[in-house]
């Protein structure tokens, strides 16, 4: 129905007009637009968001050889590092990060772990056993260093003279040993099954600190919600344990006629090359390792390597159904995917389905942002809600249907963040956390047409968070945030930043070209907020710096509002403001009284001069409806103003 103007509306409306027109332009809003420096470049780090030509960055491989005791729930072994040093300074030094002493008593971890617990609590009666430290530069007459330094969960380790800049190449071995906790801070760990002991490995040897031409040595210590910053390199490692156990790991197992029988050989050949789930272990072979293994006593040694990865994880059981399929990779590439669970997680409704789930993860982003890396993709049924490592997932044992897609589809979707693209996740968790939160809401979307769906695009959700008066910005360090925040700052709000960027502010394809460009430009590399910044104005052609400021370094909201709509000669004129701290495009949908509609977008720029914008519509026709974002994409804060008429002229 027509909405005409009559009585004390009309009254109204003559004594505001001589006032809309002059408010077009009522302040300068310049510091909304371009208070937010970032576009330094240098050598190092480019202006328009790539690694610049000077660009450097250091590598850590690393052989480990370690053995499980399932007896005492411990793992020991031997570690050499050949650390390379590519910076442009020496170092007499390297520091390490040993996070398995966030197990101790008197951890900062613990100690700042409120007294009711929360996700990140977890064993306190664990660490590391150090001993045989070694450091040699790999040069002719260099002198073995036996000197370190441990503090907390950080390892500073000394050479004899210092390493050469440029290329100068050091070896750093050690032997370490630590008991395996139960509770792993959600992270790692082992858990108690019907058929035998699941053990889930990560965080277990220890791992170079970052160097970087940022900050130098990153050496934050594991407290809890911070994750993980680290160099790549090459890892070749070798895991004993109990005869009968299964090992599944980062990177491909070199030895498999070693560890594998005759027919469990044929049938990983067959998952190798079907499209549908096989059988490696089945769940009546889970205590009759006879069937599937050479050997029926003793200890036997599984043997792993990946390259170009910057971590490595691994579980190993004697309770494992093991099962896998084919992985199709653009280019005619393959890789496998492979699940292994418990008989508690079996059946078609629950980890039957994870080997399908988990190849559909992997193709989707492969095709969709960029090809998957690994040789094998692991899902492994454990004690822990989800937790991603270069090619290895641990989820939930208890996950089921769209929860257990979920998990599976949100920890394979780390590989591309933070596994491909080298975030720092201690000091930038929306980096990893939103970025993957952001490529999940496309691949649940897609798979099985949607079986599971997302509904990240229900941004308005979300406002009573956005609203409330604890929330804290994106940019908080996870370590810092209030743990209530966290879910918000580091998976929700930046996951929201980047769906308004790609289907309201930029549009798919302008999105996408930056996006991409932004993984291969940093693939295996480390980025800083501000390359991402840069590189997606460049590509994307577009001056963000009010969008970054505002969500991603405040805590204002969205509130567009239509004031009015009056006529203007032969023209009408929508009145508009921005009651909100973040100026957005409008995006009109207009209805006109023929029953016809359109929508039109009006540039973020409208709001440079001022809250208010007087928008003259030129058409034949007489409109009866606006709304602003008709498509709800933009977690508005305020519904009642979107409209016009609203409710209350009704």
């Amino acid at each position: 129905m027509k909405y005409k103007l009559t009585g004390k509306w009309l009254v109204l409306l003559l004594l505001f007009s001589t006032n809309w027109l002059s408010a077009q332009e009522t302040e300068n809003n310049q510091k909304d637009f371009n208070d937010f420096t970032y576009r330094q470049g240098n050598a190092y780090r480019t202006a328009s968001g790539l690694p610049g030509p000077e660009y450097w960055q250091n590598e850590a491989d690393y052989q480990i050889e370690v053995t499980l005791d399932e007896n005492e729930h411990t793992l020991m072994g031997q570690i050499e590092i050949t650390y390379t040093n590519n910076s442009p300074q020496s170092l007499p030094f390297i520091w390490l990060h040993l996070e398995q002493n966030r197990f101790k008593s008197d951890s900062r971890g613990t100690l700042t772990t409120p007294i009711q617990g929360n996700r990140y609590s977890g064993d306190r009666d664990g660490g590391y056993s150090i001993a045989q430290v070694s450091a040699k530069l790999d040069k002719r007459g260099s002198k073995t260093s036996t000197k370190y330094l441990i503090n907390d969960t950080r390892m500073q380790v000394f050479f004899d003279e210092p390493l050469a800049a440029n290329g100068g190449v050091a070896k750093v071995s050690m032997n370490f040993e630590f008991k395996i906790p139960e509770k792993g801070m959600d992270r790692m760990g082992r858990l108690d099954v019907e058929d035998g002991t699941i053990y889930a490995l990560a965080q277990w040897y220890p791992r170079v600190a970052v160097f970087d031409d940022v900050v130098g040595w990153n050496i934050e210590p594991y407290l809890g919600a911070g994750e993980f910053y680290l160099e790549y390199g090459d890892f070749d490692y070798k895991v004993t344990v109990p005869y009968d156990h299964i090992v599944v790991g980062s990177g491909a197992l070199q030895n498999p006629k070693e560890v594998l029988n005759t027919r469990l050989q044929e049938r990983m050949e067959m998952a190798a090359i079907s499209d549908s789930t096989v059988y490696l272990v089945k769940p009546g072979e889970v205590l009759q390792p006879e069937l599937t293994r050479p050997k029926q006593d003793g200890n036997i040694t599984w043997h792993f390597r990946i390259e170009n990865a910057r971590d490595v994880a691994f579980a190993s059981s004697k309770a494992f159904i093991w099962d896998a399929a084919m992985i199709r990779l653009p280019g005619g590439k393959t890789a496998m995917a492979q699940s292994v669970y418990p008989r508690e997680s079996d059946g078609n409704e629950a980890w039957g389905r994870s080997t399908e789930y988990s190849k559909a993860s992997i193709e989707h982003y492969s095709n969709k942002w960029y090809v998957y890396p690994y040789p094998v993709a692991v899902n492994v049924a454990a004690d822990i809600n989800g937790m991603e490592y270069p090619g290895v997932n641990f989820c939930s044992f208890n996950s089921k249907g769209s929860s257990l897609w979920g998990v599976t589809d949100h920890e394979f979707g780390h590989n591309w963040f933070p596994m491909i693209v080298g975030t720092n996740e201690r000091r930038y968790a929306w980096m990893d956390e939103g970025f993957n939160t952001f490529i999940n809401y496309y691949s649940s979307e897609a798979f099985n047409d949607g079986e599971y769906g997302s509904n990240l695009d229900q941004t308005r959700r979300y406002v009573s968070w956005l609203t409330n008066p604890d929330r804290e910005g994106i940019d908080t360090y996870p370590d810092v945030a209030n743990t209530s925040n966290l879910g918000m700052i580091a998976y929700m709000k930046p996951a929201m930043g980047l769906l308004m960027l790609r289907e309201y502010i930029l549009g798919q394809e302008r999105f996408d070209n930056a996006f991409k460009a932004y993984i291969n430009g940093w693939a295996y590399k480390h980025p800083q907020p501000n390359d991402f910044f840069n590189i997606m104005e460049n590509v994307g052609g577009e001056n963000l710096s009010w969008f970054w400021k505002s969500w991603f370094y405040g805590t204002d909201n969205i509130d567009l509002a239509i004031e009015n709509v009056v006529p203007y000669g032969n023209d009408q004129v929508i009145i508009l403001s921005n009651k909100g701290g973040v100026p957005m495009p409008v995006k009109l949908e207009l209805t006109y009284d023929d029953g016809s509609s359109e929508t039109i977008m009006l540039p973020v720029e409208i709001w440079q001069r001022g809250d208010r914008w007087n928008y003259q519509h030129r058409s034949d026709k007489d409109l009866t409806a606006v709304e602003i974002d008709p498509e709800k994409i933009l977690p508005d804060i305020n519904i009642s103003n979107d409209k016009w008429p609203s409710n209350i002229y009704e």
